[in-house]
């Protein structure tokens, strides 16, 4: 371990409490000649954090810190380390870890690499469990550490790391931009974010919510248009309008149907779904006449890839994009985590690092 850092967080110790944590120290990955050893200042709390908390995912491992939005100044760099030093400030996101020899990471898709190492409750090499960023310090791959501008502000940054890229990057791939029409569905901690990429992107932006409280809230965050899911037929004005759909849903009922949205597509529309609900909770099944008749496309896009954030972040701080968050001291993590829970952030909640305090 560094001598000047300590690596203690605030980790889960026992699952059926899951927003009940306890300052525990951690173990950091073996340090490698490409590692970045990060003192940790912000952590964004993202509904990832719930779904493996709660076990929705699956049974973690512990104890376990969660936390992928993190920013921090780096401490300590190995000997093949570019680009960064020490005093840098940095953010890493929801991946800390692939094989980086595969046909996906060597081409700008280490974000896909089948031997990806989450951030968090996953295994390094080595047999370390991977800790994330409820936490003092944290060691990473250069891979997957990312500069931040000194026109964005820390806590500003860190919701950028997962909620931020995991829409950037099927929007770029998907070609949002002038003359397009881009659908949100769901303006939460994710659509939020698409909502604010898409318009500094140039797209015209069509923001899908069933919350009435949130409509002026949308508005003022530059959606052209807002549609209330609530009200009966609500797609139809829109048939064939949007050349893409990111939908942040991340539950669906056992009524739910995506036909509505598929609908609303343009010929070889795509609708790429970013939310991912627990184990138990499909997507809704699809009948092939949802999308022969316009030739519609159904995807998925994972979290991003190095170069789409280090995009993302020159989008943010060319356009002075900034997302809605609230900002409180890492020991109110549980009042942060049973929100998210509750659906009641407006729009990320950000934590900052007091543990060492």
């Amino acid at each position: 371990m560094s001598p000047t850092l300590e690596f203690k967080g605030y980790a889960l110790t026992d699952r059926k409490q899951w927003s009940d944590l306890t300052v525990t120290e951690i173990k950091p990955k073996t340090f490698q000649p490409d590692d970045v050893e990060i003192a940790i200042t912000h952590c964004g709390v993202c509904g990832s954090d719930v779904h493996t908390l709660t076990q929705g995912w699956g049974e973690s491992k512990l104890p376990l810190v969660v936390g992928h939005e993190i920013i921090g100044k780096v401490t300590r760099v190995g000997d093949k380390v570019a680009d960064i030093k020490p005093g840098d400030r940095v953010g890493v996101g929801a991946q800390i870890g692939s094989c980086l020899r595969c046909r996906a990471c060597k081409s700008d898709y280490e974000n896909y690499c089948p031997d990806g190492i989450a951030t968090y409750n996953s295994v390094y090499p080595d047999g370390v469990v991977s800790q994330g960023g409820y936490a003092t310090a944290i060691r990473a791959n250069q891979q997957f550490v990312f500069p931040i501008p000194d026109e964005i502000e820390s806590r500003h940054a860190a919701s950028m790391m997962c909620a931020g890229l995991t829409v950037y990057s099927p929007l770029r791939t998907y070609g949002a931009g002038p003359g397009k029409k881009v659908g949100v569905i769901g303006i939460g901690g994710l659509g939020h974010y698409a909502v604010l990429w898409a318009k500094a992107m140039g797209a015209e932006v069509y923001a899908f919510t069933h919350d009435s409280s949130k409509m002026e809230d949308i508005k003022k965050m530059g959606a052209d248009h807002v549609v209330n899911t609530g009200e009966k037929d609500y797609h139809k004005p829109y048939a064939r309008t949007l050349d893409l759909i990111v939908s942040t849903r991340d539950a669906y009922g056992p009524d739910a149907s995506l036909s509505p949205y598929l609908s609303m597509l343009f010929v070889h529309g795509h609708f790429i779904t970013v939310g991912i609900p627990d184990a138990d909770q499909p997507l809704p099944s699809i009948h092939p006449f949802d999308v022969a008749p316009n030739g519609c496309l159904v995807g998925g896009s994972a979290i991003g890839s190095k170069k789409e954030a280090l995009e993302m972040l020159e989008l943010a701080r060319s356009k002075g994009v900034k997302p809605w968050i609230e900002e409180l001291p890492m020991k109110d993590f549980k009042k942060a985590l049973e929100a998210v829970k509750a659906n009641k952030a407006r729009y990320r909640y950000v934590l900052k690092q007091d543990i060492s305090e």
